[in-house]
């Protein structure tokens, strides 16, 4: 563990931490409180779902016309102004009698908010360590993340069995402001990264850059569609298990942690690169026991196995890094943020209308199964080679790889044998807004 104490003594690591790790325990807390109410309020799995999961679902709108200022923006500012966001909106939604689509607004409106989070904190994070150290780092937040997860569930299932989900949001809207708090005392006025303003059209170009190369086209998408398809899977724990729920996060919680640690320090580099695709599929294959409707003890177990696949997300992100210039990088981890909360609250719409219809558990293992679906997909498209540029002579290296390329990547950005893994997510385990 030295290397996470070093991480700690590291100027301005352990403000960011500290603040992060108090927005998510907000996050936690205020969240199932917030399913919980809608559900009591309408007893819809799909309000439920979207009620907990649908600040997501503006992801998209911010990294359409909002992430360019992940490099633009004074992060102690940014990352201030966000958590002091959060706790305005917070607060508003525990006002008794608050209509859901008023509801509903508020939670849309934090997720537009949102988008910028994961941007400039991991923008900073990078900054502040250096790639080198980003996956170290990324590895000890997501940890932290887990922690705060399981703590938050089981704490927020506790307190909702004695006390109002008002009391509850009122409780996350006051750790988003300790958390302002925190990171406006404890970072110190940084420049943005990058210069000129935030733009749609500087967003649009720098989302076409990154898009560009396959590579990182198949390393997003392997970041996103897997893991949001799972996290649709975690949105119906209410509706499946009303009084169990908070045990079930928990316990998601807790294999997540188990996958960053195991992930993060103890494999291996050249191992690490190899499991992200089995990692992948552990993420989704035990979602299929969800067929049998098993009781909570059953689903408790198979919830734990699985999140220990969100590890994967560590491998793919450190590949990211390798294949984004620095000067990008708050750009292009504030668009795999972005994209993949916008994927988990598509699938946790997605989940929610399936429930609808049919019931949890049957929407939990469709779309366990999609995810394994996907998974193998984005696995044999990455075996495919690069296609050669017009004037590359057959038997000589293409002008990618002559470049630097390090050749496709599978949903888990495996890294090719030619070139070795390189140093190096918000919210949101990847799983959740962070």
């Amino acid at each position: 563990m030295s290397g996470y104490r070093n991480l700690l003594r590291t100027p301005e690591f352990t403000p960011l931490f500290l603040g992060s790790a108090a927005q998510t325990a907000a996050q936690t807390v205020g969240g199932l409180a917030l399913g919980t109410l809608v559900f009591r309020a309408t007893g819809s799995p799909l309000l439920s779902a979207v009620s907990m999961f649908g600040p997501s679902l503006a992801q998209v709108l911010g990294a359409t016309f909002l992430l360019s200022g992940a490099d633009r923006l004074p992060p102690r500012t940014a990352l201030t102004a966000i958590a002091l966001a959060f706790a305005a909106g917070t607060a508003v939604q525990a006002l008794p009698g608050l209509p859901v689509g008023a509801v509903f607004a508020v939670v849309l409106t934090l997720g537009l908010v949102a988008s910028l989070g994961g941007g400039v904190r991991w923008g900073l994070l990078n900054e502040i360590l250096a790639k080198e150290g980003y996956l170290t780092g990324r590895s000890l937040f997501n940890m932290m993340s887990g922690l705060m997860q399981i703590t938050g569930y089981a704490t927020g299932g506790a307190l909702l069995a004695v006390l109002s989900p008002y009391l509850c949001l009122l409780l996350a809207a006051a750790l988003y402001l300790a958390a302002a708090l925190v990171l406006r005392l404890g970072l110190t006025a940084r420049p943005p990264r990058a210069t000129g303003r935030t733009s749609p059209a500087v967003t649009w170009r720098t989302n076409a850059l990154l898009w560009s190369s396959r590579p990182r086209r198949l390393t997003y998408l392997g970041l996103w569609l897997p893991n949001g398809l799972v996290v649709g899977c975690e949105s119906l724990y209410v509706s499946y298990a009303p009084h169990e729920a908070g045990t079930l996060f928990a316990c998601g919680a807790l294999g997540m942690f188990a996958g960053d640690v195991t992930v993060g320090r103890l494999l291996p580099a050249a191992v690490r690169a190899r499991l992200a695709t089995p990692l992948l599929l552990l993420l989704a294959t035990p979602y299929l026991v969800f067929c049998l409707h098993p009781p909570v003890t059953v689903a408790a177990a198979c919830v734990t196995v699985a999140s220990v696949g969100f590890g994967a997300s560590l491998v793919q992100q450190e590949r990211l890094m390798e294949l984004t210039p620095d000067e990008l990088a708050g750009h292009a981890l504030g668009l795999h943020s972005a994209g993949m909360l916008t994927l988990q609250g598509g699938s946790a719409t997605l989940a929610g209308t399936v429930a609808q219809f049919t019931s949890p558990a049957v929407a939990m293992t469709a779309l366990a199964a999609a995810s394994v679906v996907v998974t193998l997909a984005l696995a044999t498209a990455a075996r495919r080679p690069l296609p050669r540029p017009p004037g590359d002579r057959p038997g000589q290296p293409g002008r990618a790889e002559r470049a630097g390329s390090a050749g496709p990547a599978g949903p888990a950005g495996s890294v090719s044998p030619a070139v070795g893994p390189a140093g190096p997510a918000g919210s949101a385990p990847e799983r959740s807004p962070s």
